[in-house]
């Protein structure tokens, strides 16, 4: 009974959050990604990236678990299209799909995901839009009123009517990097993600 209960919360788990990111004020600085770009941020934090963007018509990259085909309910009431893939499962027709979306419009990744370790980035993001000839952004998150769950990356759910930071931070990928560039870009990218100064907001949602 307890596992029946579980699945059917988690059938209007994207209902309660496309309702809860409802009465969120996001505030944004640093200059906002291009129409073309690769966006990159903590697989914990990606809640309130995703709401930024809603109804842009951006593309996200979801895994292929359960945990993804609710996530990906959610992002479609956002307005967003879904490819669905990750590293485990999936990777070459989910690679090819993200490289194509890159390069016509903003493609949301989550660089630790979908398994971790939290805040250990991977190649993806990075190798994406070197590939791609896009810009790289990242995105750090910061909420004083959330709360933040138990899972491997500490998903962050900001309480109701909750002042939410997003600072986006531009980071140059080389278009002529060599391999050994692209690995110190990578380990450059998480420092900067990881950087624990707080996000200081200009504008509001």
């Amino acid at each position: 009974m307890l596992k029946a209960l579980r699945r059917q919360l988690a059938k209007i788990g994207p209902l309660l959050f496309y309702l809860l990111g409802a009465t969120w004020r996001l505030r944004t600085s640093g200059p906002l990604p291009p129409d073309k770009a690769v966006v990159a941020f903590w697989h914990g934090d990606m809640l309130p990236v995703w709401k930024c963007f809603a109804g842009q018509g951006c593309v996200a990259l979801v895994s292929q678990s359960r945990d993804g085909g609710l996530l990906t309910q959610l992002l479609q009431r956002w307005g967003f299209r879904v490819i669905r893939g990750s590293s485990s499962k999936g990777s070459k027709e989910a690679w090819h799909d993200l490289l194509d979306a890159a390069a016509r419009g903003r493609v949301l990744i989550t660089p630790d995901g979908p398994r971790g370790p939290a805040r250990a980035l991977k190649a993806g993001a990075v190798v994406a839009a070197y590939r791609a000839q896009v810009p790289l952004w990242l995105c750090r998150v910061h909420s004083a009123t959330a709360i933040r769950g138990t899972h491997w990356d500490r998903f962050l759910i900001p309480l109701p009517f909750s002042r939410i930071d997003l600072e986006f931070l531009p980071f140059p990928v080389p278009a002529e990097a060599s391999r050994e560039e692209i690995d110190t870009l990578i380990a450059a990218a998480e420092a900067l993600l990881n950087d624990s100064a707080a996000c200081q907001g200009t504008s509001e949602y």
